[in-house]
């Protein structure tokens, strides 16, 4: 089986196992991206790796992990979608209006 290219996007919170996720990232030979951003290439299955991180750090509630598969595209593994920060900016900028004539 050809191996799959994989991104993880992650939130640990303060207190997350850090080390934990860092040792399985390392162990797969993962570049990094950004903050909290690593690629890796696999023969599991999303579904597979989604197991393997719940296992891994999935008594945290505080924790979000969304992956992304090239093919699949992506989904949280642990945690869910907050309120985006960047909410109603679109708003304000067209709403700005030149007085000058």
């Amino acid at each position: 089986m050809k191996p799959s290219r994989y991104w993880l996007s992650f939130d640990l919170g303060v207190r997350g196992d850090y080390e934990a996720l860092y040792e399985w990232l390392d162990a797969l030979d993962a570049k990094e991206c950004g903050d909290s951003v690593a690629t890796f290439l696999s023969e599991k299955t999303r579904e597979e790796i989604a197991e393997e991180i719940s296992q891994l750090l999935g008594s945290d509630k505080k924790v979000r992990v969304y992956i992304i598969e090239l093919k699949r595209g992506g989904r949280f593994i642990l945690g869910k979608r907050k309120h985006t920060p960047w909410a109603g900016y679109a708003q304000l900028a067209t709403e700005e209006v030149d007085e000058e004539k």
